[in-house]
């Protein structure tokens, strides 16, 4: 039987200044930051100056599911139906 794992949900308002931004360096690996006014959520892999191929792959599938959350978001802003719904 597979364990629940805890969940977080963080929610940061877009209304303020906000700002999604990679940040490649070349000795270690890359950051994604997410800035909403005074909060700051930073993404990197766990090893400083290591790649994986684990990581390549976490990578293509963090920026997958972010495009799938853009088209989400902006299908709710334009009262579109999802992929499953049927319009009323």
């Amino acid at each position: 039987m597979k364990r629940p794992r805890p969940v977080s949900v963080i929610t940061l308002k877009s209304s303020g200044p906000f700002s999604a931004k990679s940040h490649p360096y070349p000795r270690r690996t890359p950051v994604l930051a997410l800035d909403f006014d005074a909060i700051s959520v930073l993404v990197t892999t766990s090893h400083s100056n290591q790649i994986t191929p684990a990581d390549v792959t976490f990578a293509r599938e963090l920026a997958k599911e972010a495009a799938a959350f853009a088209v989400a978001v902006e299908r709710m802003f334009r009262s579109l139906p999802t992929p499953t719904e049927t319009p009323k």
